[in-house]
């Protein structure tokens, strides 16, 4: 196998297939051309990771890859399942070239100015590197002072299985966003639970529209233009009032108390004399792109992001993130594989003709 080619595609969920379907059709070679290094055994991205009572009628839709719709599936299918099986299938239809399991270590500049990318199975050279890691992988918990001291569980939605485990206790949820929401729903039928956010939830009646969409990735935009590290959206497009988000607020799951100043051995309290008793706390706050592995490349800037350049980072057009800033969803990562795509060709190949429109 060589594994000397033009591009490395770092991740293989929705943002790195996107980028690797539209490789191959503006006529970058799949295996010689390009390859696409995927982190997990099998295929699925984050996807197959998320909890088990996430079915397709809970979460976000789930977007159509370029050129082959999302199947028809019930509702109360896990999304675990159901995106994990579209996937594989979309890999195995368009013959991409996934390597699995393989873990990218660091990514490093060679003497010549090409890339090295290190992995967990040998290394690879490459002219170009796309990165489509997500943030799965890198869960935020941010610091309360007396967080080592609390005697009971601290989890993240990463760790989450299910209610049942929770059974009979007392479990604070900290988080503002569409995770928090279900979670506190689902451990609320089984638990005594408390929500806790920074700002108050800006609750949204209807499914946000166009301009909404647009107004959020617009900010993003922004942050990521000027060097900032992206944020989350949902300040903007607020949280859906859906049928069973209106049952849990009748129940008063979702009255929401300002978030604590400090974490004791069994429980949270506030500087104005509250105590909550918890016998776990859910950390719902999201995320950070998983970047690690670029860091011998230096790209973070001092404003604590990395400056982009639509698809590509500001200066360095070789080296692209997609499914990060306003590509961070699945109709943001299908275009910025199309915008990714069409960038490197013209950079790689500037003589070539266009084999079929990006």
């Amino acid at each position: 196998m060589d594994r000397d080619v033009e591009v490395v595609v770092i991740g293989a969920g929705q943002a790195g297939l996107s980028a690797a379907h539209h490789l191959a059709r503006v006529g970058f070679a799949p295996a010689t051309g390009f390859v696409v290094l995927d982190a997990d055994a099998r295929p699925g991205g984050a996807w197959q990771h998320r909890w088990p009572s996430l079915t397709l009628a809970r979460t976000h839709a789930v977007h159509d890859l370029p050129g082959l719709a999302f199947p028809p599936a019930p509702d109360d299918v896990p999304v675990a399942a159901a995106v994990p099986a579209y996937f594989a299938d979309y890999e195995r239809r368009f013959g991409l070239p996934v390597h699995r399991p393989v873990r990218v270590t660091a990514v490093r500049r060679t003497a010549d100015d090409r890339f090295l990318v290190q992995t967990s199975d040998g290394d690879w050279t490459a002219d170009a590197v796309v990165n489509a890691t997500g943030t799965w992988t890198r869960p935020f918990v941010p610091r309360y002072p007396g967080q080592e001291t609390f005697r009971g569980r601290q989890l993240h939605p990463v760790d989450y299985r299910g209610a049942a485990e929770f059974a009979g206790q007392s479990v604070v949820v900290v988080g503002g966003g569409a995770s928090a929401v279900q979670l506190l729903g689902e451990i609320s039928d089984v638990a005594d639970t408390t929500w806790v956010t920074r700002r108050p939830p800006v609750w949204r009646d209807e499914p946000f529209g166009p301009d909404a969409g647009r107004a959020a990735v617009a900010l993003v935009e922004d942050a990521v233009r000027e060097g900032r590290s992206p944020g989350s959206v949902v300040g903007v497009t607020g949280l859906v009032v859906t049928p069973w988000v209106r049952e849990a607020r009748e129940r008063g799951v979702l009255d929401r108390l300002p978030v604590f100043d400090r974490i004791t051995p069994d429980g949270v309290a506030w500087d104005d004399g509250r105590f909550v008793r918890a016998d776990a706390i859910l950390w719902a706050t999201g995320f950070r792109a998983a970047l690690g592995h670029l860091a011998p490349l230096r790209l973070r800037g001092p404003r604590g992001g990395i400056r982009m350049e639509g698809t590509h980072v500001a200066g360095e057009p070789r080296v692209h993130l997609v499914g990060y800033g306003p590509s961070a969803s699945t109709i943001g990562a299908n275009r910025a594989g199309r915008e990714v795509a069409r960038d490197l060709r013209r950079l790689l190949h500037p003589t070539a003709e266009l084999l079929r429109p990006a």
